[in-house]
């Protein structure tokens, strides 16, 4: 069985997708990009402020499954430009204890929905 998980805490899916799909006990949790859900309105102030919004949305997605960043096994981290990596990798792992921190991968691609400069996905178990 799956289930599906939407919040009005992070911003509506583009396209013909979810936010987040609950199956046997495992959160996959769809790429955020740095879109405010109160305004629907892209963050363009900075890379860093895209991360924080991106992390912020991420956050809403797994607490409306009754989930913490301590539940995630598996990140994926999509960059328009690796010159960002450090900046947003100080704010993505402020949301980490370093000892139980999930898998991960960064990627640097030629271009991003909207043309942001990061998108990060997730799976989290309960």
């Amino acid at each position: 069985m799956k289930k599906i998980i939407n919040t009005n805490d992070a911003p509506a899916p583009l396209g013909p997708y979810n936010q987040a799909v609950l199956a046997n006990g495992t959160l996959y949790i769809s790429g955020q990009i740095a879109i405010d859900p109160t305004t629907n309105e892209l963050i363009t102030s900075g890379v860093e402020d895209e991360a924080k919004q991106v992390m912020k949305n991420l956050e809403a997605v797994l607490k409306a499954a009754g989930f913490t960043f301590e539940n995630v096994v598996k990140s994926s981290i999509f960059l328009s430009d690796m010159d960002n990596f450090a900046k947003i990798n100080t704010i993505y792992g402020a949301h980490f204890n370093e000892e139980t921190a999930p898998a991960r991968e960064t990627v640097a691609v030629k271009t991003l929905p909207k043309n942001v400069n990061v998108e990060i996905s997730m799976i989290a178990v309960g």
